[in-house]
């Protein structure tokens, strides 16, 4: 990882996903959280004051970036929960089988190698009766934006961290062992809007 991806993109990614549009979707899905919850992609904590304290018991924030943990670290101090934060040495997300209540993903998706490999990690680690919650961007349903999703899509991923514009995210979800259960689609104004197609909901272990 070069310096660019070290210090450079950490601070324009926790910039950009910090834009009202996208704070005003992380408070519709965080709050919803509840027990022992896994954040995939913590990042920098933008997620941190959203969760719910009456709720939750403990977040564990998997993120491979140690420089995102560093601004993370100030923004998980007094929020009435504890919150761990753990690295991810390889593919297998490094917790015990049906461990977490929660799954919460959050941006996330768009940015990881092998998305469904990942996704059937978090079935893993859920216990009966968990549900993965999420919030993402991706794929646009109409085809003038999502053709141009995919020409800017080599650029887009070279400049901000491996992000793919355009994952078709209930998809990824069905070939990931999840069944969508609730979900809700729309373009988020003040944002470029081949990065503003967004899906939320949750999901259970098919």
């Amino acid at each position: 990882m070069g310096l660019y991806e070290r210090h450079v993109v950490p601070r324009i990614i926790n910039f950009v996903c910090g834009m009202k549009p996208i704070s005003y979707q992380r408070g519709k899905v965080v709050p919803l959280a509840r027990g022992t919850v896994l954040e995939i992609g913590i990042g920098t904590g933008l997620n941190l004051p959203y969760y719910d304290a009456a709720k939750v018991e403990k977040v564990i924030g998997l993120d491979p970036s140690e420089e995102s943990w560093k601004i993370a670290g100030k923004r998980a101090k007094g929020l009435g929960f504890p919150v761990e934060f753990i690295g991810l040495p390889g593919e297998r997300i490094p917790l015990a089988d049906a461990s977490v209540d929660t799954v919460l993903m959050t941006y996330s998706l768009c940015t990881i190698p092998d998305p469904v490999t990942a996704l059937k990690g978090m079935r893993r680690v859920l216990k009966p009766g968990g549900e993965l919650l999420f919030c993402e961007h991706g794929e646009a349903p109409d085809h003038g934006v999502k053709t141009w999703q995919g020409r800017v899509n080599p650029m887009w991923k070279r400049c901000f961290g491996g992000c793919n514009l355009h994952r078709p995210i209930p998809d990824l979800l069905s070939a990931g062992g999840f069944h969508v259960r609730k979900l809700e689609t729309m373009y988020l104004p003040g944002t470029p809007k081949i990065a503003a197609f967004n899906y939320w909901g949750s999901a259970v272990p098919a």
